[in-house]
């Protein structure tokens, strides 16, 4: 209870709170010590009206370490947090993950793209939450047509809270620099033949097995709608993946700092 009276100490907002959160999420949500962290958890509740059950599973696979928004400096996580509690409009910063956790998927150490992609298909449902909040599929090899030469996306979904379409390309092994002409093509393919009326612009997110830092952020991907991530097939240990996202954290708010200097 004193931590309760600690973290919540408005009156106004617990009372606000209590009529979409139980006793027993706010049990849940005061252990978390960053307060951008627990304002971020309390958000996706309010928003998403997560169960217990999911709230503590979320907790536990580290989501809000995994989303873009946590590798911001801390100024910038507060003013986003608090754009979305006063209008409730989703960003693709608190969509978008890196690394996504498919251990699901029951693949070993030697598969093909397709086989990835097979087993995605088989398991709709569980990448689906993994991608997160409001992705609905559309299709599968998505085929398209420029100047007479076939293109097929990989995967093809819908974001209801991001109002536009996202599409994945699958890669085994590093991010290369010319997956990026590949996935511009594409979106600007279904920016002009697919958007419907008051959509915005289609994003893209390329999964690899790994990428390099500096080749992604001298690509200036984010200008083109593009998001690279990593994915695992084999969780690790909870203990690595949490160094690891910590480090990945503080380099991206580094760098950040270092561009207003």
């Amino acid at each position: 209870m004193l931590q309760f009276n600690q973290y919540f100490p408005d009156d106004q907002i617990v009372v606000s709170l209590i009529r979409q959160l139980s006793w027993t999420h706010f049990i849940a949500l005061i252990p978390i010590e960053d307060h951008l962290k627990r304002e971020f958890y309390i958000e996706m509740c309010r928003m998403e009206k997560w169960s217990v059950r999911t709230l503590r599973s979320r907790i536990d696979s580290m989501l809000y370490e995994r989303t873009a928004l946590s590798r911001k400096p801390e100024e910038l996580i507060d003013i986003e947090i608090k754009n979305i509690q006063k209008s409730g409009i989703v960003e693709p910063n608190l969509v978008l993950k890196d690394p996504y956790i498919l251990d699901f998927l029951g693949l070993k150490d030697h598969y093909l793209e397709k086989d990835l992609e097979d087993a995605i298909l088989r398991e709709l449902e569980l990448f689906l939450l993994e991608l997160g909040t409001g992705f609905a599929f559309i299709e599968r090899q998505k085929r398209i047509v420029i100047d007479a030469e076939d293109f097929y996306i990989d995967l093809l979904f819908y974001n209801r809270k991001l109002n536009r379409l996202i599409a994945i390309e699958l890669k085994i092994g590093e991010f290369k620099a010319e997956y990026k002409g590949q996935m511009e093509l594409y979106l600007r393919w279904l920016n002009k033949y697919e958007k419907q009326q008051n959509e915005e612009s289609p994003l893209g997110i390329i999964l690899c097995t790994g990428k390099k830092s500096e080749q992604v952020e001298l690509l200036e991907l984010d200008k083109s709608g593009i998001h690279v991530a990593e994915y695992l097939t084999v969780l690790p240990e909870k203990q690595i993946i949490q160094k690891k996202l910590q480090e990945a954290i503080e380099i991206s708010r580094r760098k950040y700092e270092h561009q207003t200097l």
